[in-house]
């Protein structure tokens, strides 16, 4: 049976979000009949103009059976409407799951559909999120999350790897496999991945303090003392710390830790590795001192992202 597909947008909706849907497309092709037919809805139907001005043609929303409703997202936070709330929440008794991209997550939440549900949405709306929707269960630091019915993704790109992920459990890990060589792009980044890198979130302002960086990064396993990366910068160890807290607001000292982290938690992600294997291999020594690391900068244990990964593995 065909599966309806209802993508919801909104006046000022940001339209990358669109981009997404051609997952389905792509496995209509791969599959080589039809098996998803994907419908633009609105609150009012007709033309709805996105945050760039482009236009799209939309049928209203209605109590119509779909099996799978996708609210999009925008660059800017709105109260949702009341009519659109409505539709919403019968959208969501009448269809198999319902998910958002980005900060489609809002939308959900004004209708009441993530109270007590563990969500995402992009990192930089996550504190916001949380502050208006107190119940629901925000975990900011996610590229997906699937609890029961309900998907939610970080920002814009991260929509397609939740409709990758919606394609996998329909059709299977090969479908989906396709479906991304098609889209170039990874098959497929686990929903429990970080949304930034730490060292996108440092910024350096200096070549020198970049390449202090980078080298930290790739050779983990070192001591990489202040005397050691003062040297790769060609500073001294004094004007290297100062101009290190300066550009990035950090010591040394916590930004190697945090790239650390970093590492660490990608390997226990991934699975396969013990834990004093993985404090190894990332520069900590003992897997006690990669435990406070992790509580520091994470709030929780390498074996509570342990937990959390075989879950995740396990739903795949």
């Amino acid at each position: 049976m065909q599966k309806r597909i209802a993508v919801v947008v909104f006046p000022g909706f940001q339209i990358l979000d669109l981009a997404a849907v051609a997952a389905f497309e792509l496995a209509n092709k791969h599959a080589g009949k039809p098996v998803y037919k994907v419908e633009l809805l609105s609150e009012t139907g007709g033309t709805i103009s996105s945050s760039s001005g482009i236009g799209v043609e939309t049928k209203r929303l209605t109590a119509s059976k779909f099996d799978t409703l996708v609210m999009t997202g925008a660059l800017t936070i709105e109260p949702t409407s009341e009519g659109l709330c409505k539709m919403l929440r019968a959208g969501e008794r009448s269809s198999r799951r319902i998910a958002s991209i980005c900060t489609g997550a809002f939308g959900l939440a004004d209708a009441g559909l993530l109270d007590g549900r563990r969500v995402t949405t992009h990192w930089a709306f996550a504190q916001e999120l949380q502050k208006r929707h107190p119940l629901a269960k925000v975990q900011p630091d996610r590229i997906f999350i699937n609890d029961g019915s309900l998907w939610t993704s970080a920002g814009m790109t991260a929509g397609i790897d939740l409709m990758l992920a919606l394609v996998e459990e329909d059709l299977g890990v090969e479908a989906a496999r396709m479906v991304a060589k098609n889209l170039v792009v990874y098959h497929r980044r686990a929903g429990g991945q970080s949304q930034y890198s730490a060292l996108l979130e440092l910024e350096p302002k200096s070549d020198r303090i970049q390449q202090a960086l980078v080298h930290a990064r790739a050779n983990l396993r070192d001591a990489l003392s202040v005397e050691d990366l003062a040297e790769v910068a060609h500073l001294s160890p004094r004007q290297f710390s100062r101009a290190f807290k300066s550009e990035t607001g950090q010591s040394p000292a916590q930004a190697v830790e945090h790239l650390r982290v970093e590492a660490a938690k990608a390997l226990i992600d991934a699975g396969g590795l013990a834990l004093n294997v993985v404090a190894d291999e990332t520069g900590f020594g003992d897997p006690e001192r990669m435990r406070r690391a992790f509580l520091r900068t994470l709030g929780q244990p390498p074996q509570a992202v342990r937990r959390v990964a075989r879950q995740i593995l396990e739903a795949a």
